[in-house]
């Protein structure tokens, strides 16, 4: 039944402050998630290509996860422990140590920081610092870290930093991520001569920061070669390398970690948005165990380790790492996206693919267009948000559990919509 939603509405316009903004593309009252759906209220159904921004890889209240957090709570299982040993920690930390770290040959003590992954993200920053005794963190254009004062230092968008007011951000020098400055520009040549020059006004630095893909600045997608050349360049100058993985890891471009194919072993790896499985507040640093100097409580917070997120965590682990029939989905549904996106691609004079795996995206060429057809691919019944420094890229972000006929429903639903709204961008032209 269709109601009136603007009486529901209006207290979010009273009362929530203007910082709101994925409700003001999705002006709708969701009151169901299952899967890869969300539900309004007024009872319309949507396909989810946001999927809370990556926090949701593995879909909307997955059962298994669901039973454990009840059962969980129903036994006055621990809700708030500080840092305390608990059995769902122990847990957590025992499925993780046997099914990613272990088979990948990975040893990496797990810090737990504050629930967002602009903790996890702050503490790998001073972490960095404290032990090379330097200030100075690389960053790289376009990238996207968090929000807080640290790692919004390290993030390159114009908009997301005025949030901070008429403030300077310090102690990060930003630069070139690969293919910034266009195909003929070799970034690594650039940083190198940087760092090399005396005179760069550059100074030393206690680590660099990047994604290997760069979810927030317009699916840019490093290649072996350039993530192993800014390894090189760190290890040269006795610099820790940061991998932040908070959007592309926990299975999003195809492997648990984003990088774990590419030959490289970073000092530092922030995660956050799906490590928890379900969608609950978790956020940890993965540190090299000869890098972890902290002294007790030297970065803590009263919510670092979420312990109903411990537990959804474990299952998540159980569930989808054990083998690799769950990677191997992955790669059979990022072909099905790319030919989805080519389609799309096509049909836009200009267009251009980006991304890997799971997280694509179409670059339309204008912050406008892309906007303007998920736009029309909401009013269609898709969620889907857009990316880039302009707005310009329309991204892809389903759970990696999505049905396959849902995810080719979606696509289709987007290739109308682009398809749409071209035309009516064409005819307005003319």
């Amino acid at each position: 039944m269709t109601t009136d939603m603007s009486a529901d509405l209006a207290i979010f316009e009273r009362r929530e402050s203007e910082a709101r903004s994925y409700c003001r593309s999705f002006p709708k009252s969701f009151v169901k998630a299952k899967g890869a759906e969300l539900t309004d209220a007024e009872g319309r159904t949507y396909i989810d290509f946001l999927a809370g921004c990556s926090s949701l890889n593995y879909g909307h209240n997955d059962p298994d996860m669901q039973s454990a957090l009840i059962a969980h709570i129903t036994a006055d299982g621990i809700t708030h422990g500080l840092d305390m040993h608990s059995d769902a920690k122990a847990d957590f930390l025992r499925a993780f140590e046997d099914i990613i770290l272990t088979p990948r040959g990975m040893d990496y003590k797990v810090m737990m920081t504050g629930p967002t992954g602009t903790n996890a993200v702050e503490a790998a920053m001073k972490l960095a610092r404290k032990v090379t005794g330097r200030r100075n963190i690389i960053a790289f254009t376009n990238g996207f870290h968090g929000m807080t004062m640290g790692a919004l230092a390290a993030t390159g968008n114009a908009g997301k930093r005025a949030g901070a007011g008429a403030v300077s951000f310090s102690d990060v020098a930003h630069m070139p991520y690969e293919g910034a400055f266009g195909e003929g520009v070799d970034s690594l040549r650039i940083i190198e001569e940087m760092l090399s020059n005396p005179s760069s006004g550059v100074d030393a630095p206690a680590a660099f920061i990047i994604e290997p893909v760069q979810g927030e600045g317009g699916l840019n997608a490093a290649s072996t070669a350039f993530m192993q050349g800014v390894a090189r360049l760190a290890k040269e100058h006795g610099a820790l390398l940061i991998a932040d993985d908070i959007q592309a890891g926990c299975g999003r471009t195809g492997t648990f970690f984003s990088f774990e194919t590419m030959g490289i072993e970073p000092h530092l790896i922030p995660m956050a948005k799906s490590f928890s499985g379900m969608g609950l507040p978790f956020a940890a640093l993965l540190i090299k165990p000869e890098h972890d100097i902290w002294g007790p409580a030297e970065h803590n917070g009263t919510f670092r380790g979420n312990t109903h997120a411990f537990v959804t965590a474990r299952v998540a682990l159980e569930k989808f790492w054990t083998d690799d029939a769950f990677q191997k989905s992955i790669a059979t549904k990022a072909e099905i996206l790319r030919d989805g996106l080519e389609r799309i691609a096509d049909a836009i004079p200009g267009a251009r693919l980006k991304g890997r795996g799971m997280m694509q995206g179409v670059d339309v060429g204008r912050g406008d267009l892309a906007s303007a057809i998920c736009a029309r691919a909401f009013e269609k019944g898709l969620i889907i948000e857009t990316s880039g420094a302009h707005d310009e890229v329309v991204k892809v972000l389903a759970p990696l559990t999505i049905p396959e006929t849902s995810f080719r429903k979606g696509l289709d639903i987007l290739f109308e919509a682009a398809r749409e709204v071209t035309q009516t961008h064409k005819l307005a032209a003319e």
